[in-house]
This record gives C-alpha cells, sequence and structure tokens, in this order.
C-alpha cells in the first residue's frame, strides 16, 4: 500500500484560512454584540442589572472561545475540501457543503462545550449568542464565497476587459503567421514594448526567419497547423489579443487550389475569430488587404466600394465581413488592409513587385514592367508591422470593429514610377515598359483614418526601400531571388506542399502573412473548378 504524501500549505490555502478565521471570529463578536445591546435595551428587569460585568463577562466569553472555535472551523472546513478544492465543494453543491460544515462546526463546538467546559472551567457563550454566531458565520461563509465566485467568473474579466479598452495594454498577444513576412518584422516590435509574444506558426522555412528573436524571455513558439481548432484553442489561453497574419497569400498562390484558398484565409479564420471570442479575447487584429478594392480610378477609403477581382481578394473579403458581423461588446475586430508591402524582413519575399524589379534590376540588368499606368498604394514591411504594433496598444474603443487601410497617401505610385525610382538608383539596367496589362487591379488609396486614429507616419520611403533590396543583392545577403523560397507560389508548387494541403484538409500555415490582396464579396461561388495556376505576376 502506497503512502499518501502530506499536502502541504500553500500560500493561497494559508490567506483562506486566515479569511476564514476571521469571519469566524467577527461572527462571534458581533453575535455577541447584537446580545448585549438586546439586553442593555430590556433593561434591568431582563437579567442585566450590571452593564459592565455583564460587558466584561462576554469579553471573556469571546477570549477563551474563539481560539477552540477557530481550531474547529478550520479541521472541518479542510476536511470539507474548502482549501484543496475536493470533493462536491468544488461542483454545483457548494453552497450545500458550506451549510453542512458550518453546521457540523458548531455542532462539534457545542457538544465539546457540553461535555467538557465543565472540567475545564471556561466562560461559555451565552445560548442566544451561540445560535446567532452560527447564524452570521454562515451568512459571511456563503457570501465571501459567492463574492469570490462573482469577481472571478464576471466582475475580474469585465474589469480587465475595459482596462485593456481604456489604456491599450495588449500585453500578451498571440501572433498566427509569426514567421512570415510581416510576422518576422513585428515580433522585435511587441517584445521592445515589453509585450509577451505566443506565435503559432507552421514554420515552412524553419526558425531562420525569427533567429533574430529566438531564445527571447518572453517569446514562445508554438509548432502547430492554425485550421486545427485544437491548436488554436491551446495557443490561445491567457492572451490578450490576437494578431492573425497566416493565409495563403497573393493572388497566384491563391490560384492554385480554390478549395484550399477557401479552406485556410476563409474557413479557418472563422474558426480561430470564434475561439478567440469563447476564449475573452476582445482584440482581433485580421490582416487583409488593399486588393479588395480591385479596380477603380478614384482615391479610395474605408467607406468605398469593393470589387475584389481575384479568389485571393474574395476570401479576405469575405473573411472581413464574417468578422464584423461577429462582433458584439466583448468581441471587437480590427481589420487592417495593408497596401503592396515592400522591403527586407525575416522571411523576404520577391513575387512583390518592389522587391521584384529592384532585384531583377541589378541581376539582370533589366526592370521589365507590363502596363505601367496601374496604381497601387505601397508601405514598407517594417511600417506595417509598425502600424500593427501601434494598434495592439491603441485603445479598444478608437480601433474595435473597424477597418483601416495601412500605408500613407505619399506611397501611392504607379506601376511605371516604381520602374522609374529603381531605374534611377539602378541607372545601368534597362527599363523596358510592355503595353499588355497582365494585372488589372488599379486603386488609389487613403490612408487618412489611420493617421488620424493612431498618428502614424511611415519611417520609410520607397526610395529607401529600393536602396535596401538593391543593396542587400549586391552585398549577396541575398542570394539568388528566383529561389523558390522568396517566392509564396513556387515554394508551394515545387516543394509539394499544395499537393499536402489538397489530400490533408486539416494542414495549415502555408505562406503566412503578408502583403497585397483582400477581397469582400459573399461567400457564394467561391469555390470554382479547379483551374490551372498562372504564371507568377510581378504585383
Amino acid at each position: 500500500m502506497s503512502k499518501k504524501t502530506p499536502r502541504k500549505i500553500s500560500r493561497g490555502m494559508a490567506v483562506r484560512m486566515l479569511a476564514d478565521v476571521m469571519l469566524m471570529n467577527l461572527a462571534l463578536v458581533a453575535a455577541l454584540v447584537i446580545r448585549f445591546l438586546i439586553l442593555l435595551a430590556m433593561g434591568p428587569e431582563a437579567g442585566l442589572p450590571n452593564p459592565q460585568a455583564t460587558l466584561w463577562k462576554f469579553f471573556q466569553a469571546y477570549w477563551q472561545n474563539a481560539p477552540i472555535l477557530s481550531v474547529i472551523c478550520l479541521a472541518v472546513f479542510a476536511r470539507e475540501g474548502f482549501y484543496t478544492y475536493e470533493g462536491s465543494y468544488n461542483g454545483k453543491y457548494k453552497p450545500l457543503i458550506i451549510v453542512k460544515a458550518v453546521a457540523l462546526t458548531f455542532l462539534t463546538f457545542g457538544v465539546s462545550t457540553y461535555l467538557f467546559w465543565d472540567l475545564i472551567g471556561l466562560q461559555d457563550i451565552p445560548r442566544g449568542a451561540f445560535l446567532l454566531t452560527a447564524a452570521i458565520c454562515l451568512l459571511l461563509c456563503l457570501s465571501a464565497r459567492t463574492w469570490s465566485a462573482l469577481w472571478e467568473r464576471v466582475v475580474r474579466p469585465d474589469r480587465e476587459s475595459r482596462l485593456r479598452n481604456r489604456v491599450g495594454n495588449a500585453r500578451n498577444v498571440l501572433v498566427i503567421g509569426g514567421a512570415g513576412y510581416i510576422g518576422s518584422a513585428l515580433l522585435p516590435k511587441l517584445l521592445a514594448q515589453g509585450c509577451r509574444v505566443r506565435v503559432l506558426d507552421r514554420f515552412l522555412f524553419g526558425e531562420k526567419p525569427i533567429e533574430g528573436v529566438a531564445g527571447h524571455p518572453r517569446l514562445e513558439l508554438v509548432e502547430g497547423d492554425f485550421r486545427h481548432v485544437d491548436k488554436v484553442v491551446e495557443a490561445m489561453q491567457g492572451m490578450d489579443a490576437v494578431v492573425h497574419l497566416g493565409a495563403i497569400v497573393g493572388d497566384p498562390a491563391s490560384a492554385l487550389d480554390e478549395q484550399v484558398t477557401v479552406a485556410v484565409n476563409l474557413t479557418a479564420t472563422q474558426m480561430i475569430a470564434q475561439v478567440a471570442k469563447a476564449c475573452g479575447v476582445s482584440r482581433f487584429i485580421f490582416a487583409s488587404t488593399c486588393s479588395v478594392y480591385g479596380a477603380s480610378d478614384e482615391l479610395l477609403d474605408e467607406q468605398s466600394k469593393v470589387k475584389p477581382i481575384s479568389l485571393y481578394g474574395r476570401t479576405k473579403l469575405a473573411a472581413e465581413q464574417g468578422l464584423l458581423r461577429m462582433a458584439d461588446e466583448h468581441f471587437a475586430p480590427t481589420v487592417i488592409r495593408f497596401a503592396t508591402i515592400y522591403g527586407l524582413s525575416g522571411r523576404t519575399r520577391f513575387d512583390l513587385v518592389v522587391n521584384l524589379l529592384a532585384a531583377m534590376a541589378k541581376v539582370e540588368g533589366k526592370i521589365t514592367v507590363h502596363g505601367g499606368d496601374q496604381w497601387r498604394p505601397f508601405v514598407h514591411v517594417d511600417d506595417a508591422a509598425l502600424a500593427v504594433s501601434t494598434l495592439l496598444q491603441t485603445p479598444l474603443s478608437a480601433i474595435g470593429n473597424q477597418i483601416f487601410n495601412i500605408g500613407s497617401d505619399e506611397q501611392n505610385y504607379t506601376i511605371r514610377q516604381v520602374g522609374e525610382l529603381i531605374h534611377e538608383q539602378a541607372f545601368t539596367a534597362d527599363l523596358m515598359v510592355y503595353d499588355e496589362d497582365v494585372d488589372k487591379r488599379n486603386y488609389r488609396v487613403s490612408f487618412k483614418k489611420l493617421k488620424a486614429a493612431i498618428g502614424f507616419r511611415p519611417q520609410w520611403t520607397l526610395e529607401q526601400g529600393i536602396a535596401q533590396v538593391l543593396e542587400a543583392v549586391i552585398s549577396g545577403a541575398i542570394g539568388d531571388y528566383r529561389d523558390k523560397q522568396y517566392s509564396n507560389v513556387k515554394y508551394l508548387k515545387e516543394s509539394g506542399l499544395i499537393d499536402l494541403l489538397r489530400v490533408d484538409d486539416d494542414w495549415s500555415d502555408t505562406v503566412m502573412s503578408d502583403d497585397s490582396s483582400m477581397n469582400l464579396p459573399k461567400t457564394e461561388a467561391l469555390v470554382k473548378p479547379r483551374a490551372s495556376a498562372p504564371s507568377p505576376s510581378p504585383a
């Protein structure tokens, strides 16, 4: 027979035991005072010829009986599981267990008084005060534990939620897709703000994209599939905010398998949001894209009509709509529509127009532009991460249940203008402009709402970003820009990951957070018969 290990008294148990002793003593004092006042009000005929003598008698009764009553109380309460939460105490019969424990305490004390008091010679408690003590003690125990339960389940979560909403204070942040293009730039900023960061990612490219922060004491890495609800629930525990960057990103990659794209970009987003809401996480930042605007000659803002022209855009827009429909007083998602990203991060991409054309200029000596009159808004990946980290520290009341374009008005350029800016720095390359327009997206975007809400000002200009990419190519910091690791669509195809996605519906985190496209029509017709994948587009 194994020997049972004695249970140690923890700090929490000691505090609860002390609280019960104080409640018991308070009940005894209150009962004696009430009894004395009643006798005093009734006068000498009630047996109180000498109030001072009676008061001293009551004081002796308290002083002599309180220690013994306290010991019996602790012994009985401990036996009933008050301090270890054993038995039925932590269940739905908790009030009955409290009544039982208090009754047993006073029954034990009463029997002890009857059997041993004359032998000991102590002053006993008046009968009326004894019964009143039991009633007050029961009332105090029930009230204290009811308030404690309400505090834990209702008051404290609501207080913390309101505090976070008022002062920002997203200290524990779950970043889904944190090892991706934007995620690898975001993590250092969150850690620098003092946040505790948990990353849920498949780590398709290993941990190299985030090697600069690997091992940080406030960084936790969870390798897993964000399409697995059990993994999401596990990662969600203890979080104040969620930044959802994970997706199959870009038009060519999304077109490889439309059913997989809908599952990853739309269905998984809905599931993650439902888990966040169920876990009481009110801050939910969802990465969408300015590509939801489609093609328009107007200057577009968050209220403009959206007309996505790609599956990627349509899935992103449908996800946006689903999130905003879920919003209530406890769940306030923020949708962010990124401009086209450029620049270097831990997981740099060269399937984006600025990075691609800059690398082509240095390596191949040519800058190839198709069409050229299409407008695009641009933002450096580091500025995109800065916007997200700033939003996390902004009061939720100012940004919840809203959409924000992420970028700056000064960085709206045509593709031809991008080519010309690159040519100014790589002047030995040939700038070649072809009339055919392989990418029909055309949009200029206003970012005034973001600037007004959080005072956002980008730290990078497009010229600086171009110089950064050119320097990385020249120095050899970037290998062959045509390698599959720098392209979402190439990596999915050439690594066989898209085939794995087709057979394993629960597999996830294909290509993580990024740049360019997000769209919003209804979910009907989001899935069409599978089509062959188009060739990668520079935008």
